[in-house]
């Protein structure tokens, strides 16, 4: 596993853990949420690393 998949899975977990302390995660929606929240900071950070570094300046 590299570093950027590690990241990715750390925060994703870390949302997770406030979606849950928040009561906006329920036990038994827990799979598919994760699931969700890992998939889309993975198309987020990896459409990043993929994007020319003149894009993504002109982005922020």
């Amino acid at each position: 596993m590299s570093s950027t998949d590690e990241q990715i899975l750390r925060a994703s977990k870390e949302i997770i853990v406030k979606f849950i302390e928040a009561g906006r995660v329920s036990p038994t929606a827990f799979s598919e949420t994760f699931k969700n929240v890992y998939n889309t900071i993975e198309e987020t950070v990896k459409g990043i690393e993929k994007m020319p570094e003149k894009e993504i300046k002109n982005k922020t």
